[in-house]
C-alpha cells in the first residue's frame, strides 16, 4: 500500500482520529475508555492491547487495509490476508462473482478494485469497453480522462465526470484520502475546469450515462455491490457494478446485441 508503515501508533490513531473528525473524548466514549487514554495512546505513554486497537479500528471506522497498518505501528502482527482472487481458496467468491456477471447480461456488469480498474466484466461489457480500447486490468478513471472517444461518444460527458469526482470523493474520505483517488479528482476536475463546481439546479433520482455510438442510443444506470464481511483486503475493495437501462430503447437495443 502506498502509506508508510514504519511509524508509532499514536501517529496512526491521531492520523485517522482526525480524518473521521473525532475528538479524543467521542472517540473514548465510543470505545469505553477514558479521553485521557486515548491521550496516552497518542502521545505514546500508553501501550494498546490488540484488542484495544481493532476495538479503535471499528469505532473510526478504518477500512481492514490500514487497520493492518495500526497493528503494525503497535508492534503487532497483521489480521488480514490480501489474496488474488485466483487463489484457490478465493474459489466460491470468484465463482460468486462470475455467476452475478454472467446472470445479469444481457445488461452489461463490471468488476473493479477501490482504484476504479477492471477485473472481471460480463461479454456484454467486454464488447462495449473494447469499443473505448479498455480491457481487465485498465483504469475507468483513465479512460474517462484520457480517451476521446468516450468524450465523443458519452453525451453527458461532463455531468457524470461531475458524479464521479463526488463518489472518488467519498470513497477516498473512507480509505483516509488514498492518494491514487485523490490524483483521479484533479485530473477530473482539470478536464472540467470551472465546470466542476456546476451544480446548480434539483438533481433528478437518478443519473443516467448516455452513449451515441454512431446513432446507437445507450442510456445506462448502475447499482453497486459488495462482499459482506469480507476478511481479506482485496475482497473487501472489490465492488461490482450492474448496469441498467434507463429507457426502452437501452433495453431492446441491448437485447439485440445479446443475440448477435
Amino acid at each position: 500500500r502506498e502509506q508508510n508503515m514504519d511509524v508509532d501508533f499514536g501517529v496512526v490513531l491521531k492520523e485517522w482520529r482526525q480524518v473521521r473528525r473525532v475528538s479524543q473524548l467521542d472517540l473514548g466514549l465510543s470505545a469505553g475508555v477514558s479521553s485521557r487514554h486515548i491521550s496516552f495512546l497518542e502521545t505514546g505513554r500508553s501501550r494498546p492491547s490488540r484488542g484495544m486497537v481493532l476495538r479503535l479500528c471499528d469505532e473510526l471506522e478504518v477500512p481492514i487495509a490500514q487497520r493492518n497498518r495500526m497493528l503494525t505501528a503497535a508492534g503487532m502482527s497483521p489480521a488480514y490476508a490480501e489474496r488474488a482472487l485466483s487463489a484457490e481458496d478465493m474459489a466460491p467468491m470468484r465463482a460468486a462473482v462470475e455467476w452475478t456477471l454472467k446472470r445479469h447480461e444481457p445488461y452489461p456488469a463490471i468488476a473493479m478494485d477501490r482504484h476504479w480498474r477492471l477485473v472481471a466484466m460480463n461479454s456484454v461489457s467486454e464488447r462495449l469497453m473494447a469499443g473505448f480500447g479498455v480491457g481487465v486490468g485498465d483504469s475507468l478513471v483513465d479512460m474517462m480522462v484520457d480517451s476521446n472517444f468516450v468524450r465523443q461518444a458519452l453525451v453527458n460527458y461532463e455531468e457524470i465526470l461531475r458524479h464521479m469526482i463526488a463518489r472518488l470523493r467519498v470513497e477516498s474520505a473512507h480509505f483516509g484520502h488514498d492518494t491514487v483517488l485523490e490524483d483521479g479528482i484533479l485530473r477530473m476536475q482539470s478536464v472540467l475546469g470551472d465546470d466542476a463546481l456546476n451544480v446548480d439546479g434539483i438533481k433528478p433520482a437518478i443519473i443516467p450515462a448516455v452513449y451515441d455510438f454512431g446513432g446507437m442510443h445507450l442510456s445506462l444506470f448502475s447499482t453497486i455491490s459488495q462482499f459482506g464481511s469480507a476478511e481479506d483486503i482485496a475482497l473487501s475493495e472489490l465492488r461490482i457494478e450492474l448496469m441498467f437501462p434507463a429507457d426502452e430503447a437501452t433495453r431492446l437495443t441491448l437485447e439485440t446485441l445479446a443475440k448477435t
